[in-house]
């Protein structure tokens, strides 16, 4: 078990605390770098009940969460700063949920996914550190389970990188683009829209990395249409809806095809 990566993995993802999760992380990345694993697949690969945040935040429905109504207000930016670093925590999960759950596949997958983690891991840091100033810590305001319910859902590799980084985490880059020139309408928000900015920028490889995955998997099938916008279609009935605000730019760079991008558009 010690040398088993797969194990290891399950044990930072499973960690119960922020700093438990990303201290073992750490070793686990380094023990990689070394090739200190083995990648001996597992007999059982678990579906979790809960998040690993669950300990510690307070679960609600997604409609229940505190809305960021007044971003001029300490307390708005407080929300939205807890939200982003929820959504970067729970980021890390997924990227360790793809390396624990996808076994027998290339190196270069859990290659990506770890640095994915790291990244997330970094951006979560900073998120809280910024957070922190405003005399809330991670867990003090209530989060949805929304992005661990969508990584349970999908236990095969197609729909997981179709849902998770080609559809979630691209419309991040979509939303985090919207925010960031909201944000530049309000007075003494640069430092959200610096880190904002990281954020966007470094998230565009993430999803590439799953675009390439997610076009892995499709080369992988014989007789198998990937159709996108099928696929999320059929475990998020009518995801598609209006958006005038596409990240063009932002979306080719992580391999959406102009297709794509204008059925996109189209919707």
């Amino acid at each position: 078990m010690q040398n088993n990566f797969f194990l290891n993995i399950k044990k930072s993802l499973t960690a119960n605390t922020t700093d438990n999760k990303i201290k073992l992380f750490k070793q686990i990345y380094q023990n990689f770098l070394n090739d200190k694993y083995t990648f001996t697949p597992t007999i059982n690969i678990e579906i979790f009940d809960t998040p690993s945040y669950s300990n510690f935040c307070t679960i609600v429905d997604q409609r229940e969460v505190p809305q960021r109504k007044n971003l001029a207000s300490n307390e708005g930016q407080a929300i939205l700063l807890h939200a982003i670093a929820h959504i970067e925590y729970s980021a890390i999960d997924l990227a360790l949920d793809a390396c624990y759950r996808f076994q027998n596949m290339p190196k270069r997958f859990y290659e990506d996914w770890l640095k994915v983690a790291d990244d997330e891991i970094r951006h979560f840091l900073m998120i809280n550190d910024l957070l922190e100033t405003y005399d809330v810590k991670y867990g003090d305001i209530s989060v949805h389970q929304v992005l661990f319910d969508a990584c349970m859902l999908t236990q095969d590799l197609i729909p997981r990188m179709a849902l998770i980084p080609r559809y979630m985490e691209a419309n991040g880059l979509d939303a985090n683009a919207m925010m960031i020139n909201k944000l530049k309408k309000i007075p003494n928000t640069q430092k959200i829209i610096d880190l904002l900015e990281i954020i966007l920028e470094e998230e565009v490889d993430h999803v590439k990395k799953g675009d390439i995955w997610y076009k892995y998997a499709c080369s992988q099938k014989k007789d198998f249409s990937c159709d996108y916008f099928q696929i999320v279609n059929k475990i998020y009935p009518n995801s598609f809806k209006t958006n005038k605000n596409i990240n063009v730019e932002a979306r080719k760079k992580a391999g959406f095809s102009d297709e794509e991008i204008n059925e996109l558009l189209k919707k």
